[in-house]
């Protein structure tokens, strides 16, 4: 219940200052529980307050409506949509408790993790993906004019369009 609430509090707050944070920064966040043991077996989880379990993750991995990997809400990036100019660098940390990338893709699609994209159309560029470590941030530099799009690779539900103007 935790996570439903800090999910609708973030979705405010990204609302109310996705201009001032859009330009330079992307969160990729989650909120794995520490202390189920259950993530364990796929590399823990490092995050200090999470409250989602593995099998409540698990649970909302596929809608009801479609056999698709839908994802839990948790696991996202913030903002999922921002402008950026061509001359500025973008910051994306890993603010989550678990491994994620932040991978530029020609279409959204499947990532590495064959479980997590089922039924998805798979997205080549997640084969020469990086692994972003939780706490780690990397820094794109030089991005053209026009929409990118990112992905992450394990999560492929965790999406991000930055538009790049001059």
């Amino acid at each position: 219940m935790r996570t439903l609430v800090r999910f609708a509090v973030s979705v405010v707050f990204a609302t109310a200052t996705s201009v001032a944070i859009a330009a330079d920064h992307v969160s990729i966040v989650d909120y794995c529980d520490p202390a189920d043991p259950g993530w364990a077996p796929t590399g823990g989880c490092l995050l200090k307050d999470g409250d989602v379990t593995l099998a409540e993750f698990n649970a909302l991995l596929h809608s009801v409506l479609s056999p698709a990997v839908v994802g839990h809400p948790g696991w996202r990036m913030e903002p999922s949509f921002s402008e950026a100019r061509a001359d500025k660098s973008l910051r994306v940390t890993n603010d989550g408790g678990r491994t994620h990338t932040f991978t530029e893709v020609a279409n959204f699609g499947g990532g590495k993790v064959p479980q997590l994209s089922e039924g998805l159309t798979p997205a080549p560029e997640c084969a020469a993906s990086v692994n972003i470590a939780p706490g780690e941030r990397v820094v794109l530099q030089g991005l053209t004019e026009g929409d990118h799009l990112y992905q992450c690779c394990i999560h492929p539900w965790m999406r991000a369009l930055v538009k790049v103007e001059d």
